[in-house]
């Protein structure tokens, strides 16, 4: 029987009660499924999975989605290892507030990620549930983004110029990053969009991998997107996660927002991720 404990935070739950390395059936995924959907992101302590069984979970809730500028462990193994070995000088990697791969034509619905190494302090990762933050909006800001399109490019981040660009190849960064000129493609998603399986109004993004709006001069866009931003990172609508060994994490990138923190130097971590894709 599964056991959910709310994080009292604007979002998220942890769920015990169930074996995750085993065969779910589908009364259980629709549990689940209907849990995630509820409280954004789920986090299950105490599993003990393999990279096949991170892949077999992730084939429960939607398809195995691909990373475009991330290189997977090895040919036959689609997972991703995020890594930070304890004397890496790179940057945390995410630090920025985002919605994995929301540049993409179809972005994925979420995220899996599963915990290997953990350091003993920081490492924690925030999440924002961007459905409370456009509830709770003031009027006059939800009038100026209602009906607008958001321009979403990863040009600023995977890029030859961009921030995991050219100058990486002189970086100590353990983790396998892959920049491309693929990352200049625009595509427009709107600012508020519907939940396609709950039905309710959500945010979609933020400044950064939307660079633009749709139709919009440059100048006015950013004012927008910038107070925007300040709106929806608000602390009243952020979940503060704290990670711990053999622990997997899924959030709905339909509806969250979320961001690395480091505070670790000095300590290996390691993580593993799949990506949701859309069936």
């Amino acid at each position: 029987m599964l056991k959910v404990k709310l994080s009292g935070q604007a979002c998220g739950a942890e769920v015990s009660g169930v074996d995750l390395s085993q065969g779910l059936d589908t009364e259980m995924i629709e549990q689940i499924r209907a849990l995630w959907l509820t409280h954004k992101v789920l986090a299950f302590p105490e599993q003990n999975l393999s990279d096949e069984d991170l892949v077999r979970i992730t084939g429960y809730f939607g398809a195995l989605g691909d990373d475009p500028y991330f290189e997977s462990i090895a040919p036959d193994n689609p997972v991703v290892a995020l890594t930070r070995r304890a004397d890496e000088k790179a940057p945390v990697f995410a630090e920025s507030w985002h919605s994995d791969w929301s540049f993409k034509e179809e972005p994925p619905i979420g995220t899996c990620l599963y915990g290997i190494t953990i350091p003993p302090v920081g490492g924690n990762t925030g999440f924002i549930d961007q459905e409370k933050a456009l509830t709770e909006m003031p009027a006059d800001l939800r009038s100026r983004i209602e009906g607008l399109k958001g321009l979403h490019s990863a040009a600023g981040a995977y890029a030859p110029e961009g921030t995991y660009g050219e100058k990486e190849k002189d970086s100590d960064r353990s983790m396998k990053i892959v920049y491309s000129e693929t990352a200049r493609e625009i595509f427009a998603h709107p600012l508020v969009r519907v939940h396609p399986e709950t039905g309710a109004q959500t945010l979609f993004g933020c400044l950064g991998y939307i660079i633009g709006i749709e139709g919009m001069e440059q100048e006015e866009a950013r004012s927008l997107l910038t107070d925007l931003y300040i709106w929806q990172t608000r602390e009243a609508f952020q979940y503060t996660h704290r990670w711990q060994p053999n622990m997997l994490v899924m959030w709905d990138n339909r509806c969250v927002i979320h961001r690395a923190y480091g505070g670790y130097d000095g300590h290996d971590r390691e993580l593993h991720r799949t990506t949701i894709g859309v069936r």
